[in-house]
This record gives structure tokens, C-alpha cells and sequence, in this order.
């Protein structure tokens, strides 16, 4: 499995977590539906600044973005 990989499940399951759709999380980070459901399927290799986007719209640490 790969980095992208990785990091889109534990995106997806924190989301779940929460209880947020994809659309609002999107909204939450200012990203598309579209651009979140591909980090999740793991086909985007995202910036730090998105990684910190999606830090910031779950509420959560960075670090704990990445804790596989």
C-alpha cells in the first residue's frame, strides 16, 4: 500500500469518526468533494498545505493525520 494510500484511509476514517460526509468536510477545508474523495482513494499526492488543511477541518493534530 502506498503513502497516498495510507494517508487517504486515515483521513476516511477519522471523517467517519466524526460523522462528515465528504462534502462537508470539503467545505471545512476549502477543497472539493471531488479532490477529497481522490486523497481518500489515495490518487492525489497533496501538498503539505493540504495536509494541514485537513488538520485544521477535522479538528485534529497533524501528527494524528498519521498515525496509520
Amino acid at each position: 500500500m502506498t503513502i497516498e494510500q495510507r494517508f487517504g484511509l486515515r483521513i476516511r476514517e477519522i471523517r467517519h469518526r466524526q460523522q462528515l460526509s465528504q462534502e462537508e468536510l470539503a467545505f471545512r477545508c476549502a477543497l472539493s468533494k471531488n479532490y477529497i474523495s481522490d486523497v481518500e482513494r489515495g490518487t492525489r499526492n497533496i501538498s503539505l498545505k493540504v495536509i494541514e488543511k485537513f488538520a485544521k477541518g477535522l479538528g485534529v493534530p497533524l501528527a494524528e493525520l498519521f498515525r496509520f
